[in-house]
């Protein structure tokens, strides 16, 4: 590939275009109005205003990209992580009108994005699956019923849904009823179709993904495991590779099941299977994500390897860099925290302009910011600024280097979340790394009310 279209913003935008560099690949950028003053349409070769700042006006309107991708005459596009990265019907698209799709084939993101069809697939492949519903659910008596046999509490989640969108948790029958027919409602609403089913809820859960790549000669190999427990309401907080406390045992085994995946779609480029692990490291899919993703700077430290050159190699032919698992190897400790503009308190978006942005001098740190200062963070968009990842030899002194950079980080002008980053790097569930997914919500109730 000569030039490469990236349908995407912000930072990973920016990522995208420093690999290109880095191959000589020319890249257009795609911009809303909201986005004209933003690092990436500057650092890209040529950049297109595709539309006003809504998403729905601009970055999901698949003609508006494809238009500007005839125009430029380009080989391949990459869609980053959300947006389109996940629209099956982009990337056919895409494909149909001639150009490269850099991620897998859109009928590996069509199967694996309907989540009752993914439980399916991996429990035909051996991989394990939380225990639930054999399909969708379709009316309430029948949700009732299973959850029953499941037992309390139930996690009720949207087919179509992801990244913590569309899920939510039952304790006991009264809680299911009130929120399934409103569940169903959102699912629609968001992913353009009703069906949920049901899933038992795994406590003490700890969220490990384990990162694989395959090629288009029917190579998959997998890079290793990243921990993303520290989250709040669903949502990931902070990224940690390798796992603290989990057995050398377990490791393995989910990476075999992770690759056993892959091989159950014929897996063709990066993609990341969701694990939850349970107080005794019993380890169930959850699901697989079916582009690059938010955290893959972590698995890019503590490897050397450039995910997105994977990624483009991939896409135009190529066989996989290292074909031997073994050629594959893991050094050091990596932290990824995700710095957003939000009020500290109430966790709402901060929009306004970044008037002080000074990550301080400190080393052996990877800033991916979507802003420079002076820019302006719109309420458009996620409000992440940047994301801050943190190597050391392990992962006592990567935390001691984060909390040596977070006391030297400068942003003024809006509200950010660095503040709770040096209150959770302090504390001893996290120090021990005994930490569950819902350890940061119990923390911020506790400490916030």
């Amino acid at each position: 590939m000569q030039k490469v279209l990236i349908a995407n913003r912000g930072e990973i935008a920016s990522r995208i275009i420093k690999t290109c560099k880095q191959l000589n690949i020319q890249t257009v950028a795609v911009y809303s109005d909201a986005d004209e003053e933003l690092p990436f349409v500057k650092e890209a070769d040529i950049a297109h205003r595709i539309g006003e700042p809504p998403v729905n006006k601009s970055y999901l309107v698949i003609d508006h990209i494809l238009e500007v991708a005839r125009k430029e005459k380009v080989d391949g596009i990459h869609p980053g992580y959300g947006l389109l990265s996940e629209n099956g019907e982009f990337a056919k698209r895409v494909t149909e009108e001639g150009f490269t799709f850099i991620g897998p084939l859109h009928s590996t993101i069509q199967k694996m994005g309907d989540k009752v069809e993914a439980r399916k697939v991996m429990q035909q492949a051996g991989v394990p699956v939380v225990p639930g519903s054999d399909g969708g659910v379709d009316n309430i008596e029948t949700a009732k019923e299973l959850a029953e046999g499941i037992g309390y509490p139930v996690m009720l989640k949207a087919s179509g849904g992801g990244g913590g969108i569309g899920m939510i948790r039952c304790e006991n029958e009264q809680a299911l009823v009130q929120s399934f027919d409103s569940t169903k409602n959102r699912a629609k609403a968001y992913f353009g179709k009703d069906e949920v089913f049901l899933e038992k809820c795994v406590e003490n859960a700890r969220h490990i993904e384990v990162q694989i790549f395959g090629d288009s000669h029917g190579n998959i190999v997998h890079l290793f495991e990243r921990n993303c427990s520290v989250q709040r309401r669903n949502q990931k907080v902070i990224e940690e590779s390798p796992s603290p406390v989990l057995s050398e045992k377990t490791r393995q085994a989910m990476y075999d099941a992770a690759v056993q995946a892959g091989k159950a779609v014929d897996y063709i480029n990066a993609g990341t299977v969701e694990f939850i692990v349970d107080g005794e490291e019993n380890f169930y899919f959850l699901e697989m994500n079916t582009r690059l993703q938010v955290e893959h700077p972590v698995t890019e430290s503590v490897t050397g390897l450039d995910l997105v050159k994977w990624q483009l190699l991939v896409a135009d032919g190529e066989p996989l860099p290292l074909l031997k698992q073994e050629e594959i190897t893991s050094e050091g400790h990596a932290l990824e925290f995700r710095i957003y503009a939000e009020d500290p308190k109430t966790f709402y978006p901060s929009p306004g302009q970044i008037k002080v942005l000074n990550w301080g001098g400190s080393e052996n740190v990877r800033i991916d910011s979507g802003y420079d200062e002076g820019n302006k963070v719109t309420p458009f968009y996620d409000p992440m600024i940047s994301k801050c990842i943190i190597t050391g030899q392990d992962r006592t002194e990567a935390i001691e280097k984060a909390k040596a950079f977070f006391s030297e980080v400068q942003i003024e002008g809006l509200k950010t979340n660095v503040g709770l980053f040096k209150e959770i790097i302090g504390e001893k569930e996290f120090l021990d790394g005994t930490y569950t997914t819902k350890w940061l919500q119990d923390y911020l109730t506790a400490n916030r009310t």
